[in-house]
């Protein structure tokens, strides 16, 4: 993908697909010339999701398109955990350590926002990670 997009769809960009869910970057240094941050639509599969983690140099912002979860999120007041559902966001500090799982029958389907960009490069290098070319491609 040579040419940076201006308007993104998930067909137009790779998928990432682990045991958890799918990954589509609408908004990343491979895809867009945003600067500051990455974005994606992420789609739990029900019961899974993503075990405790943090991103040591970005903060994060989820927002629930579909479905609901359970979701973690562990600040320096204390560990905060609630379901979370549509029209819903959710703002995670850098470096604190948090958790989303699908609680539903359902896919779950999220927009997730870091900046500045980063840990979605390290998603595509994890272990199992599967990579599908781009519908559009």
């Amino acid at each position: 993908m040579s040419e940076k997009k201006t308007f993104v769809q998930c067909a137009d960009v790779e998928t990432q697909i682990f045991d958890w869910g799918r990954l589509n970057w609408l908004s990343e240094p491979l895809v867009t010339a945003a600067e500051h941050f990455s974005c994606g639509v992420v789609e739990l599969a029900p019961g899974k999701g993503h075990v405790r983690h943090n991103h040591p140099y970005s903060e994060e912002i989820l927002y629930v398109m579909e479905g609901t979860g359970i979701q973690t999120v562990e600040l320096e007041s204390g560990m905060l955990e609630k379901e979370i559902g549509p029209g819903e966001l959710v703002h995670i500090p850098t470096a604190v350590y948090h958790s989303t799982v699908n609680n539903g029958d359902g896919p779950m389907k999220l927009i997730a926002i870091y900046a500045p960009f980063g840990p979605e490069a390290e998603l595509r290098k994890m272990e199992g990670v599967r990579i599908e070319k781009a519908l559009n491609g």
